[in-house]
């Protein structure tokens, strides 16, 4: 006589970054909004438990989004989830308040993380999915998992049913092709930014170290070598491809970017537009924070103060053509300067390599569902405006995609202040139902031209369009 299968689940989140914690706390939430028995969910990450870029929790650094941007808040800031509430069980909320920050500091954020993962039931850490069928018989899917032990090494295999799936495995460090065999060479440090901390005290040995990448973590890693450093004695070089050390757009109708509305107004614009224009946004994500390039011009100005200029060297416009070792403790850099058209060589005792992330590919997970994938002329999953990715009708279940989707969702895509925003729609979609509802409007800007038909008469200072839509 077999065994009976499992009950099924209603969802299973495949990663627990910020955003599937942050659809994990609102399914939990569901059990308060007219949902006796909630959802059945479980999550899965092979990693032992929750953890946010720790490699980048340098002292001091903060996040680029309000505090109010937390799991949970702008959804429903009544779930005993939130930042605040956090703060309250730490006996923390006076200082808080008197502290009066709106940016709270990074390793706070990931402490936060960690209490809400630690309390939530559901989630399953050190639990490596291998990969996901659709079983049509049961018109279930299959999720198949190695558990793991506290090495990391394969203890068990398991396997669980679902009806939905929600797909949150985020990013993974980007390094480039000229510096990938330096970053896998153990004699000299060259590492990725998601690796400084562990390596910073090597790095800070080192004798001349350069970053190379424009962006926040790039002048985060710079700016904590410089103050780590001697006056005169800093030996330090910053190296970008973009045109300038730029600041991030902060402006509050910028922001606007980040925004539902501009979500949807971004998800209905052709293929080709969403391509091209996601490229010319770089400075809506990959800028630098305003305070962190004063704090650097403050430091290094600190620095002139007895005469002299500190031992830095600042260079945007610069890329890596091609690098190697010199004998076995140095590196060469090969570089090229766009705007003048030259090249020069540099030698550096150590690299950090602030490159920034790439989605982490879904092909080796979700292998099984590529027959019944809808893809577009990129080869990329199709994912439509509730975040569902397009498959075959034959299959009855969902596979939900939370920072997937910036292909098809825009630069907010990887922003925490749209991760509640996106968790209440998914779960407003599964439950067929609105148990956290959605703002109509959420911008000032109105980011298109309404489609009206032709015919229609003018209203005294409405805005027609200047070209009429078929």
């Amino acid at each position: 006589m077999t065994a009976p299968l499992e009950a099924p689940h209603d969802l299973v989140g495949i990663g627990i970054g910020p955003f599937n914690l942050s659809l994990a706390a609102l399914a939990h939430g569901l059990q308060q909004h007219e949902f006796a028995g909630g959802l059945a969910t479980a999550f899965y990450d092979q990693r032992s438990d929750f953890s946010w870029h720790p490699g980048l929790l340098i002292d001091g650094a903060t996040l680029q989004v309000p505090f109010l941007a937390d799991l949970v808040t702008l959804a429903d800031p009544a779930s005993p989830w939130t930042f605040l509430n956090y703060l309250k069980h730490k006996e923390r909320l006076f200082p808080f308040y008197f502290a009066e920050r709106f940016h709270i500091q990074r390793s706070e954020y990931d402490a936060y993380c960690r209490w809400v993962a630690g309390q939530l039931p559901g989630l399953h850490f050190g639990h490596q999915v291998d990969a996901v069928r659709w079983n049509p018989e049961r018109a279930l899917f299959e999720v198949d998992f190695t558990q793991l032990d506290a090495d990391g090494e394969a203890e068990a295999l398991g396997r669980t049913y679902t009806r939905n799936l929600a797909l949150g495995i985020g990013s993974a460090p980007y390094v480039p092709d000229p510096l990938r065999p330096l970053a896998e060479a153990p004699t000299v440090p060259v590492v990725h930014s998601s690796e400084y901390l562990d390596n910073r005290q090597r790095i800070l040995g080192a004798e001349h170290v350069t970053v190379i990448g424009s962006g926040q973590s790039g002048a985060e890693v710079f700016l904590d070598l410089l103050r780590a450093r001697p006056a005169g004695r800093e030996r330090l070089t910053w190296l970008a491809r973009t045109p300038s050390f730029a600041p991030m757009e902060y402006s509050k109708l910028g922001l606007e970017h980040f925004t539902p509305d501009y979500t949807r107004y971004f998800h209905d614009l052709p293929e080709p537009v969403r391509d091209k224009l996601l490229p010319a946004q770089w400075q809506l994500h990959k800028g630098i924070d305003a305070d962190t390039i004063a704090a650097i011009h403050d430091e290094l100005y600190r620095r002139t103060l007895d005469g002299g200029w500190p031992d830095v060297v600042l260079t945007p416009g610069v890329s890596v053509r091609t690098a190697g070792r010199v004998a076995t403790t140095k590196v060469e850099l090969h570089l090229e300067h766009a705007q003048q058209g030259t090249r020069s060589r540099l030698t550096t005792d150590a690299v950090v390599l602030a490159t920034g992330y790439r989605e982490r590919p879904i092909g080796r997970i979700l292998a099984g569902l590529d027959p019944y994938m809808r893809k577009d002329s990129s080869g990329r999953p199709r994912i439509d405006d509730r975040f569902r990715m397009k498959l075959d009708p034959t299959v009855t279940g969902t596979v939900f995609v939370q920072n997937g989707e910036r292909h098809t969702h825009g630069v907010g895509a990887p922003d925490l202040g749209l991760a509640a925003w996106r968790s209440a729609t998914i779960l407003n979609t599964l439950t067929g139902k609105d148990p956290y509802p959605q703002p109509a409007r959420t911008a000032f800007t109105s980011f298109g031209l309404e489609r009206r038909e032709a015919a229609r008469p003018q209203v005294p200072g409405e805005l027609l369009p200047l070209v009429e839509h078929p």
